[in-house]
């Protein structure tokens, strides 16, 4: 799959905005932090996808009902969905102006009656895209930064009718971000966001 921008304006990929709140204090002190230990936007780009990936854990791994979506709120509640972790490692990359979108799987869901939405997200370095998974906390899964292949938490199989959305967004897809914002907790938001784009 070739992602595809949704703009061909590379600086959309380093805004913030109400979700991706990179210049809150939460956001810029936990970036400043990570920055301290890097020698380079390579190195910050996979420190921050690695606090992302095992500090911030996946909410239905832990069985934590609270619903995140705003960057600054997962990292101070340190706890959300795939969408929600997505949305904070792309604050901390934008942060350090790494040019990050996010994108998007559809999926079997876990009781393979029907499809879920998954977020991920991509960088940019070296005139290309990357995405990463920062999803993390599975048995048996060995998702990783990588500029090098693709290291994601799932593989769609078309025969199930998962696939790959090739577009990079700068912005998270409205439909996700009205499921995230209105669902009282995490049950309710399984429920509530979409199957497809």
């Amino acid at each position: 799959m070739r992602p595809i921008q949704e703009t061909a304006d590379l600086s959309a990929y380093l805004a913030a905005d109400e979700v991706i709140d990179h210049h809150h204090p939460m956001v810029r002190e936990t970036a400043g932090r990570l920055a301290a230990e890097a020698t380079d936007s390579y190195v910050y780009a996979r420190l921050a996808y690695e606090f992302v990936r095992d500090g911030v854990p996946h909410s239905a791994d832990t069985g934590d009902l609270r619903v995140t979506w705003r960057a600054s709120d997962v990292l101070a509640e340190r706890t959300g969905i795939c969408h929600a972790k997505a949305h904070a490692l792309t604050a901390l990359l934008r942060a350090e102006d790494v040019p990050t979108a996010l994108c998007y799987q559809r999926l079997r869901d876990d009781e393979g009656a029907g499809h879920t939405l998954h977020g991920l997200v991509a960088v940019r370095f070296h005139g290309s895209w990357h995405r990463q998974d920062p999803r993390g906390g599975k048995p048996g899964v060995d998702a990783r930064f990588s500029l090098t292949g693709e290291r994601l938490v799932w593989t769609p199989d078309p025969a199930a009718g998962e696939l790959d959305h090739p577009l990079l967004y700068a912005s998270a897809h409205p439909a996700v971000l009205d499921a995230l914002r209105t669902a009282p907790d995490r049950e309710a938001l399984g429920r509530a966001l979409p199957s497809a784009l």
